[in-house]
């Protein structure tokens, strides 16, 4: 999975669900009768009520675990519903027993008012996180194109730090084309002959051009390095419905074919798809 697909919201749901596994070791109830040393009273945490472990607990650990799922696959389902709708349903089950088991404790502890805390800031990054734009930034800052690659395999048809349409990488010289040769190198132009650039543009010049507004041949397409604007679906090439992947903004990704108005896109991982909608996207 690709951290940066991540967002704000996500960050606060993870961090809430690290916090109510923090909380299920603690102290559940903080009852002590009179007339007894509390100091050596050894009260119960979620651990030892299976009740409250399963469904505060352990449902907003696993809720948690599902909106991250949702994220690295897409159009997943589960009982009819998409992985991250079940997620949250399940975060504000949490939610709601944890609230109405803490006003049946008479003396809550340190672990369920903790929880109650943590179920709280789950389902509200859950619910809220993709309708605020602030929770919907990405997690991290945006990588550039040679960030992207590092950690990771080359894209197809790059190595790392170069390739084609790499901001700042090295092009492949055309095909034919002899390396930089100075004066005097063997085969290099002499004094008073004509230079192979000169006799390529005067080919160029009686080459006939092609009309303005006519479509590039297909096999002049070079790939280049993009991102999106907005988190998009990444199709497969076999023109499945289902999605195999997300792009996330913030991430460069290596556009290697056009087809019509789609890019065949490569992910950091090598999964390719169809990006059905390029409207925006930033060229590298």
């Amino acid at each position: 999975m690709n951290i940066r697909s991540l967002t704000r919201g996500d960050g606060v749901v993870i961090g809430a669900a690290v916090v109510l596994f923090i909380a299920s070791f603690l102290d559940y109830s903080s009852y002590c009768p009179s007339g007894i040393d509390c100091s050596r009273v050894d009260n119960a945490n979620a651990w030892d009520l299976l009740g409250p472990l399963m469904s505060i607990f352990l449902a907003g650990v696993i809720a948690a675990a599902l909106l991250i799922v949702s994220r690295a696959m897409p159009g997943r389902k589960v009982a009819g519903l998409d992985l991250g709708q079940f997620s949250v349903a399940l975060s504000v089950f949490a939610v709601w027993t944890a609230f109405w088991t803490i006003l049946d404790v008479s003396s809550a502890g340190a672990g369920l008012i903790l929880g109650l805390l943590a179920t709280i800031a789950l389902a509200a990054g859950a619910i809220a996180g993709p309708l605020v734009p602030f929770l919907k930034a990405p997690l991290l800052s945006p990588a550039g194109p040679a960030q992207a690659v590092q950690g990771g395999q080359p894209p197809y048809g790059a190595q790392p730090g170069q390739g084609y349409g790499f901001p700042g990488g090295q092009q492949q010289q055309p095909y034919g084309a002899q390396p930089s040769q100075g004066y005097g190198y063997p085969g290099a132009p002499q004094q008073g002959q004509p230079a192979p650039a000169d006799a390529a543009q005067a080919q160029q010049a009686q080459a006939p051009q092609p009309a303005q507004g006519g479509a590039a041949p297909a096999g002049d397409f070079t790939p280049f390095w993009f991102a999106v604007p907005v988190a998009r679906p990444l199709y497969g090439e076999d023109g499945s419905p289902n999605p195999i992947a997300e792009l996330a903004p913030g991430t460069w990704y290596l556009a290697v074919e056009q087809r019509g108005q789609s890019l065949i896109a490569q992910t950091q991982d090598g999964r390719r798809g169809v990006l059905q909608d390029t409207t925006g996207i930033q060229r590298g």
